[in-house]
């Protein structure tokens, strides 16, 4: 588990260090744990080293109330659009995003459609055109 404020460094680090070498972000995914739970959100960070073969998984962990976290797309590019799903679909806000927008629901789109409590049939009729 990282704290969300050291997120950006700690990636940094991981990325830029001679001993870890974590140059590839495999994906970065939101998690709704569900409404008991407290933290109720997170965010998942896979990174994977093609030098060494090794892979780690960072964790940082976000209340209902504040579902911000840095950006690091300023690390690795490859953020840019992981961020933006997560986004869509959970509503994780990523600070310093140059382009936060939806990615692959519609921009009028109500609601974050993979949180644990957004009804299954959606909150009205919706037509994709």
């Amino acid at each position: 588990m990282v704290p969300r404020d050291h997120i950006q460094a700690v990636c940094s680090q991981l990325k830029n260090s001679a001993e870890a070498r974590f140059d590839f972000l495999a994906d970065l995914c939101g998690v709704d744990r569900g409404a008991e739970e407290e933290p109720r959100f997170e965010v998942n960070y896979h990174l994977f080293s093609t030098t060494t073969h090794h892979r780690v998984r960072l964790k940082v962990l976000l209340t209902e109330d504040d579902l911000h976290v840095p950006t690091v797309t300023n690390v690795w590019r490859t953020a840019n659009w992981h961020e933006r799903e997560t986004f869509d679909f959970f509503g994780i806000i990523f600070d310093g995003h140059p382009d936060l927008r939806r990615i692959l629901l519609p921009d009028d789109w109500q609601g974050h459609a993979l949180r644990k409590d957004f009804p299954l049939r959606g909150y009205e009729p919706y037509s994709l055109k």
